[in-house]
């Protein structure tokens, strides 16, 4: 049986993290993916949200993979082959893919050829619709585009996609659990791994996500470092506790 995965994602503007809302500054990305990595969290996503129109944020990138050794994703700002060459080299394992797959899917299809299916994510976010036949809608920016969210994870897949991460619009912020619904949703519509986002907000939310759905990884950034919540967690407590209701996780040394 594999190990369920807990992973903290990094929003980066300019070389430094802030809280989901960009109105704090919590600590430069180097210093928090190193602190991150000491107290044994599993997987880093680091996010580049500086700007869309611009590259990602390479020297960043090297920075952190510098400190680090467990996986690394990185996405934002990748909009094409190119970019995806570039943050491999500086020391990534995968690359994410958000906005460039809506706009151009086959961006999905090129990256599978040309570094095989592991090193694509796919990252969607989505909210509930009645006018979808899924119930949800894939959104960009928080705008809903039209695209059924089952739909567009199967085809993602179809084209490629290794991994999904998948972002609940309803839940993200709230703290109050991760929409158990949409992940079996996802569970149904794709054979490859999915990321849970959006809702963490107490390690109970950790232990019904992998009891009642096939998620391999939630990620659980606010539990750690955002202000906003009302207690932070280590990721040792949180090991602790899963180990403890018998959910299988990579031990803390």
């Amino acid at each position: 049986m594999l190990t369920k995965r807990l992973i903290a994602c990094l929003n980066v503007v300019n070389g430094k993290v802030t809280d989901a809302a960009q109105d704090n500054i919590l600590a430069s990305a180097e210093i928090l993916a190193h602190k991150m990595y000491e107290e044994h969290i599993d997987e880093l996503i680091f996010c580049d949200i500086t700007e869309q129109t611009r590259s990602v944020d390479i020297e960043t990138v090297k920075k952190v993979a510098r400190w680090i050794f467990i996986p690394l994703t990185v996405g934002g700002s990748i909009k094409s082959l190119s970019d995806m060459y570039k943050v491999l080299e500086a020391g990534a394992e995968k690359i994410s893919v958000d906005l460039a797959a809506v706009r151009n899917p086959e961006i999905i299809r090129e990256g599978a050829k040309a570094f095989g299916s592991q090193s694509i994510v796919l990252s969607t976010q989505v909210k509930r619709s009645e006018k979808m036949p899924s119930g949800y809608e894939v959104c960009i920016s928080k705008t809903a585009i039209g695209k059924d969210a089952a739909e567009w994870l199967k085809y993602g897949q179809d084209l490629g996609a290794g991994e999904i991460c998948l972002n609940s619009l309803d839940r993200d912020g709230t703290f109050s659990g991760y929409d158990i619904e949409l992940m079996k949703l996802a569970d149904a519509a794709v054979s490859v791994p999915i990321i849970a986002s959006g809702g963490a907000g107490k390690p109970e939310h950790l232990s019904e996500l992998f009891r009642q759905t096939e998620s391999q990884g939630a990620i659980i950034s606010s539990m750690l470092f955002s202000p906003r919540i009302e207690k932070n967690y280590s990721v040792r407590e949180l090991k602790k506790f899963l180990s403890d209701n018998e959910i299988r996780v990579r031990p803390v040394k």
